[in-house]
């Protein structure tokens, strides 16, 4: 008999992590389950937890997850998958999506059983990312779509809605690039060198083979040939055992005459091969030839007309890469110090949150319910008239959608002082206080290399001052604390927005859409982006050269992206700045003094509006029952 305490998740958990292992071929992996983003690291796995309840959709998302990451285990091997890895990053993320699609097409095939565990993860990823409401092929990851044509071309399975809307926008311009090469793939299925190989080929077909890096089968013939070159030299033992080799290559070998009548030979043989090279291409007809490559990618998916005049010298890097571990100590003390009377204050608005979080995550009870506890508050109305029937009341456990938030903090000179020092340890200590809600949080900056222009402008410079060049500046994008990290590793890192030197200037719009683009390759089910910043972008080098309202437009632009795809919960926060001319939500503050108060507010507000929507669904499921 089981005790009250006990989890009853626990067996199916325990069942799975045992079949996991059957199918990973791997009896040392260890299973774990977590709320974490699942994955799969060395020998040890990480799979989505579960409730007491266990619904179906966590049911299937732990077997689809475990599926998914036994049979990567099972048929993947690091070490070819590292050799044939591209360089570039389009190109990487295409070679990443489809060997995933080999491993679990494999599966698939084998065991049907995975295969339908496997949708219902596309199925769900599929949902959560929004795939079925996009409508042009720019919003869709190119990647994910060549991911889908290899499974369902290996599998022959149809696609869950939402990744078929994905590949649908896609398949064409797919079948035209790679219509020939594809079909090799049933071959190069199983050898996953063979559908490196294969895969490299696609990524050169659809136009990213500049980003492919060097060819290791190309290296390693040069290597085989250098080292075969050596074998055949061996030296002679001695001078008279050369002086007889030497005597006897001589007597073995053709006269001069016929040494040059087989070098005129050859020669003649080799311009011949070239002339019918030459004769071929000439003769190709005009229909047939090679289709172009795709012009690149805009920089900008807000604007296509924006772009930087050079991006080689922007920088996104983490906190701890910008200075020692020693240094980051002694600012994050210094910052510590410096606003030690604002947290209490801070602490308390903090505390205040995370009640309100946690009473939305408590049970709550659904009543009117035909059977299950009775109801005693409502007893009085039987009492009253014995025909009423009795009422129950049923326990449940409050949605609280999984949640992600992006703390992008502006980095620029006019933040300086005390601003930037608020703004600091407001988010950290609102880090700390979501982290106990289980609500992962993320914690961006942004600002630029230099004063007045980097390297960029250096080179615009050079090139002899092009009109309307875009962008000047070089870009610094600071992860200070990246979603998955816990607050404990991360709290040092803010120190850093105390570095002298560290804040220049701000280019808006290129920030928020690099923040944009990480929340989105998330899995939590809700995100939300909070923006703080105490001006309008600015950049000289860039203002000075191009239309005044360059940069500005393009924060409107991509501010309008944002709110259009919906895939984000956008909101801001402007310090003595009116930011509600740019964001649909937002509010401004007179003093920096007021930060605290306004970032808990409007989180605060988020979730309380999330939570009344909720009630609102289930008045309206209770009408409807009635």
């Amino acid at each position: 008999m089981n005790k009250p305490a006990d989890n009853p998740a626990e067996p199916f958990k325990k069942a799975l992590a045992e079949a996991t292992r059957a199918l990973a071929e791997d009896r040392e992996l260890k299973v774990s389950y977590s709320v974490d983003p699942p994955g799969l690291a060395g020998d040890a796995m990480r799979l989505p937890q579960l409730t007491r309840r266990m619904t179906r959709d966590e049911v299937l998302q732990a077997r689809g997850a475990a599926d998914a990451f036994a049979l990567r285990r099972r048929f993947h091997d690091d070490g070819t998958h590292a050799r044939y890895l591209p360089a570039g990053p389009m190109a990487r993320d295409l070679y990443e999506a489809m060997e995933t699609a080999r491993c679990e097409a494999i599966g698939a095939r084998a065991m049907p059983g995975t295969a339908g565990n496997i949708d219902a993860r596309i199925a769900q990823d599929a949902e959560r990312r929004g795939y079925a409401g996009i409508t042009r092929s720019e919003e869709a990851p190119l990647p994910q779509a060549a991911a889908y044509m290899i499974r369902q071309m290996a599998t022959g399975r149809p696609l869950p809605p939402g990744a078929s809307n994905v590949l649908d926008l896609w398949r064409g311009f797919i079948e035209q690039q790679c219509g020939g090469t594809l079909e090799d793939l049933e071959e190069a299925l199983a050898d996953q060198a063979a559908f490196a190989r294969f895969a490299r080929k696609l990524i050169d077909d659809l136009g990213y083979g500049d980003q492919l890096g060097d060819d290791p089968d190309a290296n390693e013939d040069e290597t085989e040939d250098d080292g075969t070159g050596d074998e055949q030299e061996p030296e002679p033992e001695s001078a008279e055992a050369e002086g007889e080799q030497e005597s006897q290559d001589d007597s073995d070998a053709p006269p001069d005459d016929e040494r040059q009548q087989d070098s005129s030979s050859v020669e003649m043989a080799l311009d011949e091969g070239a002339e019918a090279e030459m004769a071929e291409e000439m003769e190709l007809p005009e229909g047939e030839a090679p289709p172009e490559p795709p012009p690149p990618a805009p920089h900008s998916d807000a604007d296509p007309d924006y772009r930087p005049f050079q991006t080689d010298h922007d920088e996104e890097i983490r906190a701890e890469d910008l200075a020692d571990p020693a240094e980051l100590e002694r600012l994050r003390a210094w910052l510590d110090q410096q606003l030690d009377p604002l947290k209490g204050a801070v602490g308390r608005l903090a505390n205040k949150l995370q009640r309100r979080l946690q009473a939305q995550q408590n049970r709550s009870w659904e009543f009117d319910r035909e059977e299950g506890i009775l109801d005693a508050g409502r007893l009085a109305r039987v009492v009253a008239n014995p025909t009423t029937p009795l009422s129950f009341k049923v326990e449940k456990d409050t949605e609280f959608r999984d949640t992600v938030v992006t703390l992008l903090l502006d980095n620029s000179g006019s933040m300086r002082g005390r601003p930037i020092s608020i703004a600091a340890i407001c988010a950290d200590v609102l880090a700390r206080t979501l982290e106990r809600c289980q609500v992962k949080v993320e914690i961006l900056g942004f600002t630029t290399r230099a004063w007045k222009g980097g390297q960029a402008r250096e080179k615009w410079l050079q090139a002899g001052r092009p009109q309307l060049p875009g962008r000047l500046n070089d870009l610094r994008h600071i992860i200070y604390k990246s979603a998955d990290a816990p607050w404990r590793r991360t709290r040092d890192n803010l120190g850093l927005m105390m570095k002298e030197g560290l804040l220049k200037e701000n280019i808006d719009g290129e920030a928020l859409e690099w923040a944009h683009r990480r929340l989105v390759a998330r899995t939590e089910a809700r995100r939300i982006l909070m923006v703080i910043s105490d001006g309008a972008p600015v950049d000289d080098s860039t203002l000075s050269v191009n239309p005044a309202n360059t940069l500005e437009k393009h924060l409107r632009d991509v501010i309008a992206m944002v709110e259009r795809k919906r895939l984000v919960e956008l909101i801001a926060i402007g310090i003595g700045h009116d930011v509600t001319r740019y964001y649909n939500r937002a509010v401004t503050i007179t003093d920096v003094e007021q930060l605290a108060g306004a970032m808990t507010e409007q989180l605060a507000a988020l979730f309380d509006r999330d939570s009344r929507a909720r009630a609102r669904m289930i008045g309206i499921r209770r009408a409807v029952r009635r």
